[in-house]
């Protein structure tokens, strides 16, 4: 059975980048990209809040320039999804549907996380050209447009105020004939004169071309057509950690807990040890010792990309430590 001393689960901008962190420490870490590598990025055309390109950088782009530079100082990279862990014991096992097993001495989890989608005609289709599930993101490149934000809850409030800035109008449509939002953000909404709102409304299709021109609406039991620039599909997000949901502890929504995060959500993992300046002991380690996490499978605010790196970064230099104190 193949051993590494640090194995990466999942790619994108924490993996790529807590690959990078360990293979400039000498670990010679294994990263398990999985068959999609990449991440979510993968699916986006420009990126131009990522600092270090002023010119902006596509999606695709940065990640096969963060695999690259991990790769230059020894990261060994399968494209390959594992399939099952086993975390009840040092070394840790790791399976994969194609290739040996393998052992770790730790392992980085950045599995990432998924848009919910609503799984209607044209939605992903236009995903990048019209159609987007992050306007902290996309926002800037609607200016003067007509934009829809689909959803009720602060996810969508948040993507709602987000495009008030640059675009000309933005329709929120909810299925329903209140808002789940917090009151406060519901009020910032409602009273901005750019917002307009279809209630007991459901997005039934998304037309277009090269980009999207247009949406179909279920009003009032009928469907009606109206001119759209841009689709904004916030309903949420989900961790995509079911691969490890038996090992570790999740918080109730299937976020991974870490040391880090677990004062918030009150579970096993807030027992973390403490340095002796009073700080959290590293603080990426989840509730089982040796094992890290970093991304959007932990971060249930922030969710950009150089926040995932940053954390990427983070489990990396507790992966360091921690297998030097071991």
């Amino acid at each position: 059975m193949e051993h590494t001393k640090l194995a990466i689960i999942g790619s994108g901008p924490a993996g790529y980048t807590a690959a990078l962190y360990a293979a400039r420490a000498d670990l010679q870490p294994t990263l398990f990209a999985g068959q999609r590598s990449g991440g979510q990025l993968m699916l986006t055309t420009d990126v131009e809040n990522f600092p270090g390109f002023p010119e902006g950088v596509a999606g695709p782009d940065l990640m096969i320039a963060m695999r690259k530079q991990s790769e230059r100082f020894g990261t060994t990279i399968f494209d390959t999804d594992i399939t099952t862990v086993d975390f009840s014991a040092r070394p840790f096992k790791l399976q994969s549907s194609d290739i040996a097993a393998m052992t770790a001495d730790a392992v980085i989890l950045s599995l990432g996380a998924q848009s919910i989608m609503l799984g209607v005609p044209g939605e992903l289709e236009f995903i990048g050209r019209g159609v987007s599930t992050c306007a902290v993101c996309d926002a800037a490149f609607y200016r003067g447009k007509n934009t829809y934000v689909i959803g009720g809850g602060d996810s969508a409030m948040e993507d709602t105020l987000a495009l008030t800035k640059f675009a000309d109008s933005v329709t929120v449509v909810h299925r329903r004939d209140a808002f789940k939002a917090s009151k406060i953000m519901q009020e910032r909404v409602l009273k901005n004169e750019k917002v307009k709102v279809f209630w007991n409304t459901q997005l039934k299709e998304i037309r277009g071309e090269e980009m999207v021109k247009e949406v179909v609406l279920e009003v009032d039991g009928k469907q009606k057509t109206f001119p759209a620039d841009g689709v904004f599909i916030a309903i949420g997000h989900k961790p995509t950690s079911q691969l490890v949901s038996h090992a570790i502890e999740l918080d109730d929504h299937g976020y991974i807990v870490t040391r880090q995060s677990a004062t918030k959500h009150g579970v096993a993992a807030a027992s973390a040890a403490v340095t002796d300046a009073g700080l959290v002991a590293f603080p990426s380690m989840t509730s089982v010792e040796g094992i890290f996490a970093a991304g959007d499978c932990v971060d249930i605010r922030y969710k950009q990309a150089i926040t995932a790196a940053g954390q990427g970064c983070a489990a990396a230099l507790d992966a360091e430590r921690w297998l030097e104190s071991q």
